[in-house]
């Protein structure tokens, strides 16, 4: 079905790279300060799609298509920089639906705008297509079937997402928590709305 012995190597090599802080860990953080671990889980689907169609993509070859066409890419990337960096203006003002108001409320922002942000994050990322077409390619073993060895890989990609992205929400719930908790309500909204703000020019940037 699969060369184990690449997948041995593959398994902590992802986890890693899924580890470190990039745009998507550092929305799951900035989400879970601002709305709680719960809900930033519906941003955590979509990103979880989106890495699993870019995998996907790197295999069958839609990545040739994009280096061949980057204008496809870089609208992609500015449409989705132009919205992450419109919610964090707001979050840094204290207003809009990802916004914490003086009296603690919950946020009212809607689980499909949390998917499409997470999905959106996950496609235009230049470091997971970079990533994903450097790697994966050279896993795959034409003696095995194609359909098999893809969706194993597939599948310990979405899970190594989903592990680290909670560890960054649940991280960034504390931090919410410690800051509400004095009545820094305004420092936590500028804090989450300069991280989404940070997000916004690395995808825009990078």
């Amino acid at each position: 079905m699969i060369d184990f012995t690449l997948l041995t190597l593959f398994i902590p090599t992802f986890f890693l790279v899924s580890l470190t802080p990039g745009m998507c860990m550092t929305l799951a953080m900035t989400l879970g300060m601002s709305i709680g671990v719960k809900k930033t889980m519906w941003m955590m689907w979509g990103e979880i799609l989106g890495v699993a169609l870019v995998a996907i993509a790197a295999v069958v070859g839609v990545s040739a298509v994009l280096l061949k066409f980057p204008a496809i890419f870089s609208i992609l990337k500015l449409l989705g920089a132009c919205y992450l960096l419109f919610i964090g203006i707001n979050m840094w003002r204290s207003k809009g639906k990802l916004a914490i108001n003086m009296q603690h409320n919950s946020t009212t922002i809607s689980k499909r705008k949390l998917f499409s942000q997470g999905f959106i994050t996950a496609i235009a990322n230049p470091k997971g297509w970079a990533f994903m077409v450097s790697l994966l390619p050279p896993l795959i073993n034409p003696d095995y079937s194609l359909t098999s060895q893809l969706g194993i890989l597939v599948l310990i990609i979405m899970l190594s997402e989903f592990i680290c992205m909670m560890l960054y929400a649940t991280g960034g719930k504390t931090i919410g928590k410690v800051l509400t908790q004095t009545d820094n309500v305004k420092l936590l909204n500028k804090i989450s709305g300069t991280l989404m703000m940070a997000v916004a020019l690395w995808l825009a940037l990078g």
